[in-house]
């Protein structure tokens, strides 16, 4: 049975799905990616915000949702439970890098005390210093986390086409990639990818351009959503603390749904 405060966190969850309330601005751009039965990657899951989605825009969607968050990961199973997708999101309770192993969640706590679950991130030592480079904090928490590459596990689970990925892991994405470039270049999967520039640089020795120049070397193009448009970008904005961006491939071009992606794709 799930403790009081798993349950009043995935009762928020569940209540702010079902109103379609407090979603990212780029959570309807998603009806534009995906249909059919798409197979996505759900990668720090969180409470299965875009997870939901996937299901409402692509109901025959198969999901793997990864979320490394002992607390977190119980609020995501029993919000998948409350909306009847259990079957069809996979929740795995891993954290996804460049190797296999176990690393420790880094959870920063709020100046006012709360812990920032939303705000954590894989490390291989605890943090010296502030805990995150874009943030006040008041300390943290620490938890183990077990560690996977996506290759790795879609090669162990039989996944031999991966449509679409969500990745949103404070600053560790260029690890991540490196473990998913084989499906990467198999399948050139949509991506929406919220890239943390100077969580990048301070935690994970990388960088935003490293980012987009793997995509940019596969030939993808880059969308960002600016206001109420969707717009295609050069550049990350290396400005800002964390961004959202779509990669889409002109070779899946032809496979998107009608909508503003196969609009701007064909232009």
């Amino acid at each position: 049975m799930p403790s009081i405060r798993v349950l009043g966190h995935a009762f928020r969850a569940w209540r702010r799905n079902r109103r379609w309330a407090k979603h990212e601005p780029e959570t309807p751009y998603l009806a534009d990616l995906l249909s059919g039965s798409p197979v996505c990657l759900h990668v720090g899951a969180s409470d299965g915000r875009h997870s939901y989605v996937m299901t409402q825009v692509a109901p025959r969607a198969q999901i793997h949702a990864f979320e490394p968050s002992s607390f977190t990961f119980e609020v995501l199973k029993t919000c998948l439970a409350w909306h009847r997708i259990a079957g069809q999101v996979h929740p795995v309770h891993a954290a996804v890098s460049d190797m296999p192993g176990e690393m420790l969640l880094v959870t920063p706590k709020k100046t006012s005390g709360r812990l920032g679950r939303t705000y954590a991130y894989v490390a291989a030592q605890p943090p010296v210093g502030a805990v995150r480079p874009d943030m006040e904090d008041a300390g943290l928490e620490l938890e183990p986390a077990q560690v996977l590459t996506l290759d790795d596990y879609c090669d162990g689970h039989g996944l031999d086409r991966v449509d679409f990925i969500r990745m949103d892991i404070e600053g560790a994405e260029l690890k991540a990639l490196k473990g998913a470039e084989h499906i990467i270049d198999r399948d050139h999967p949509h991506i929406l990818i919220e890239i943390h520039p100077r969580m990048l640089e301070a935690r994970f020795g990388g960088s935003a351009e490293a980012v987009a120049e793997v995509f940019r070397s596969r030939g993808y193009r880059m969308f960002e959503v600016r206001g109420d448009r969707l717009e295609e970008v050069a550049d990350i904005d290396a400005g800002v603390p964390w961004r959202d961006y779509f990669f889409v491939h002109p070779e899946r071009a032809a496979d998107l749904p009608d909508g503003v992606f196969k609009a701007r794709m064909a232009a």
